[in-house]
């Protein structure tokens, strides 16, 4: 397998964390791994190939410009790398729209495929998978035909990354009645509903779906627009915050409190660790001609580790081969 090239210089904690992640996928995971970065600034890599770049595209710089100027980026090289052959995938903690940019210009799209979409896991307490939400954010704007675009390649990677042999998909609206939301989802509903589509990804539309269902076991894939589909996310990352923020502190209220909680901690650990966003391995980009994982800004070693994973798994699923095999060409 070809190596992972990873972004060691984007994300809030890079590159320190970025490099001890790569190195911890490959001691503990046997994961090939080539850094891309300022290889001055990376320390020890522990003898980790590295591909210089001269250029870091901040966090908060304008993605197209950005791509377009600074063509010695870590973003940039590390999507050259894919292009190449000379890595597998790409993994970055930086700037998304740089990374989905990047990945764009360099690897482009895979034929047929009018625009490339965000599959974001979101955790479902006492489920075996997760809820694939798409598109989490790559598309602010969207016509129906990618929306039905975007259900058939969540169904292609939820039953790749997950095993979901025949993935419910369903569409984001504000009632479960074909007959609810607004025209763009009124006039998706009627394609998804036609079923044409489906073909071999073996998915079942089961009509609107609501936000209130997407961390439920009722869904396995949920279709929307990027802008809708990424307030959905920070939503439920918001609260899901704030309510942990709010057992700790009652935890740790007083000293019955505090007792209390050392007993319920082991039962509580395993749904604390389902809920953290640092062991999905971060969101694929589906649609371009490669694999993209793009981590969270904040991504600590361990959450690098996990989207190292989550990158060579892809690769050996073939996901990309599979998505160029059953995506339907838009008219």
């Amino acid at each position: 397998m070809l190596p992972i090239a990873v972004d060691a210089m984007g994300g809030d904690n890079a590159p320190d964390a970025i490099v001890a992640g790569a190195r911890r996928a490959v001691d503990e995971l046997g994961i090939p791994v080539v850094l891309v970065g300022r290889a001055a600034e990376l320390g020890d890599t522990g003898g980790i190939e590295v591909i210089e770049a001269s250029e870091v595209i901040a966090m908060d710089a304008d993605p197209g410009s950005s791509v377009r100027k600074m063509k010695d980026s870590s973003l940039v090289r590390a999507a050259e790398a894919v292009r190449d052959g000379k890595a597998s995938a790409m993994v970055s903690a930086g700037n998304t729209g740089a990374t989905m940019a990047s990945a764009l210009l360099r690897m482009g799209r895979i034929k047929g495929v009018q625009r490339p979409a965000i599959a974001t896991p979101i955790p479902v307490p006492g489920a075996d998978t997760p809820t694939v939400l798409l598109d989490a954010g790559a598309n602010a704007e969207c016509n129906a035909e990618w929306l039905v675009q975007f259900a058939q390649m969540g169904a292609v990677f939820a039953k790749q990354r997950f095993g979901i042999a025949s993935p419910r998909v369903g569409l984001l609206s504000i009632g479960e009645e074909p007959t609810k939301g607004n025209p763009l989802v009124k006039e998706t509903h009627k394609l998804l509903a036609e079923g044409s589509w489906i073909g071999a990804t073996g998915a079942q539309f089961i009509g609107n779906v609501e936000g209130r269902d997407i961390m439920t076991d009722d869904v396995d894939v949920v279709v929307t627009d990027g802008f809708t589909g990424n307030v959905a996310l920070k939503t439920l990352e918001g609260s899901l915050k704030s309510i942990i923020n709010s057992l700790l502190a009652a935890f740790d209220s007083s000293d019955e409190a505090r007792a209390a909680s050392a007993a319920l901690w082991p039962s509580l650990m395993p749904l604390y660790d389902s809920l953290d966003p640092e062991n999905t391995g971060g969101a694929m980009l589906l649609g371009v001609d490669g694999v993209c994982i793009i981590s969270h800004g904040s991504s600590s070693d361990r959450a690098m580790v996990n989207a190292v994973r989550v990158a060579a798994d892809m690769v050996n699923a073939d996901v990309v081969g599979h998505i160029a095999a059953t995506v339907r060409p838009a008219d």
